[in-house]
């Protein structure tokens, strides 16, 4: 008999476009070799040209949902994406304090990329209190960094290009305020800048610890979910047993192939291709293969 695959928790919102949400993480999930269990936690109105509408679950469902996932699965990591409002993070905050899952990883979603709030002002204060203590690892890109933290441009300056260093030094404030905010571990994320930098901060035995990734941008419009995938493959690679460094270089080349292997879909911001190696010849270690992105310890 095969082995069982790790078991990867997915709290999320729905997207009917399948480009982001839990139908998305699911799909990331099984690219991954994990067997994917949901918890809803909001219904949206989207497309691929932005969202619409959200109407959130009542936290009685989700907090009956993810007890009954727990008594049934040995559960290996878990994935937090959209929450909407503060009594889902409190039904989801109640869950983790009582259920000590290992390998949480919070992507603390704010806005859509189309600008609609998808977490209200109380939620992300409660997030913030609650969820960022109990995660794993926290992945904000860098607009949401800066508004959990207020690392921000100077609101008077002149628009224009920010350099990668001027992006890179605003993300290593950011990180540092976050982990003031407890989260132990967290990489913010800057796919949508000229250069695709990444800064992991951690945890480490001789303190705070930091690596940069970088890549190209990929010049797409298949780039509807990218965070979500992000943070979903970080939660397979730390079920699977990997350390925090390696799932980021893995993670990062991931989302980097499947929006490179995307297809036009939808009017609006396309969705990656999360299965894209389904298409290909199966490769040992395929995923350090394909990581391209150059990896430096600060």
């Amino acid at each position: 008999m095969p082995a069982a695959p790790p078991v990867v928790l997915t709290i999320a919102g729905f997207d009917p476009s399948s480009g982001a949400g839990i139908t998305a993480d699911i799909k990331v999930i099984a690219a991954h070799e994990c067997y994917g269990i949901a918890c809803l936690s909001a219904i949206t109105v989207q497309s691929t040209q932005g969202v619409r509408r959200v109407e959130p679950v009542d936290p009685k469902t989700i907090a009956d949902t993810l007890t009954e996932l727990a008594a049934d699965f040995a559960i290996a990591a878990v994935h937090i994406g959209m929450l909407a409002n503060e009594p889902t993070v409190g039904a989801v905050a109640d869950f983790l304090d009582h259920a000590h899952l290992p390998h949480v990883v919070l992507d603390p979603i704010l806005k859509s990329s189309s600008g609609a709030d998808l977490l209200d002002a109380e939620g992300t204060r409660l997030m913030i209190r609650r969820l960022f203590p109990l995660a794993e690892l926290v992945t904000p890109n860098l607009d949401e960094a800066a508004a959990l933290t207020g690392v921000t441009p100077d609101a008077h300056a002149q628009p224009a290009p920010e350099s990668s260093a001027a992006s890179l030094e605003r993300m290593r404030q950011a990180a540092g305020q976050l982990h003031a905010l407890g989260a132990a571990n967290v990489v913010v994320t800057g796919g949508h800048l000229d250069k695709a930098i990444d800064l992991l901060s951690f945890t480490a035995s001789s303190g705070i610890e930091q690596e940069v990734f970088k890549a190209e941008r990929q010049r797409s419009t298949s780039t509807h979910g990218t965070g979500c995938a992000f943070s979903t493959a970080l939660a397979c690679h730390l079920a699977q047993g990997r350390g925090i460094p390696e799932a980021v270089l893995l993670s990062k080349a991931y989302v980097s192939f499947a929006i490179a292997n995307a297809q036009p879909l939808g009017h609006g911001a396309g969705p990656l291709h999360h299965l894209y190696r389904m298409n290909q010849q199966r490769r040992p270690s395929a995923g350090v293969s394909e990581a391209d992105d150059d990896r430096s310890r600060n």
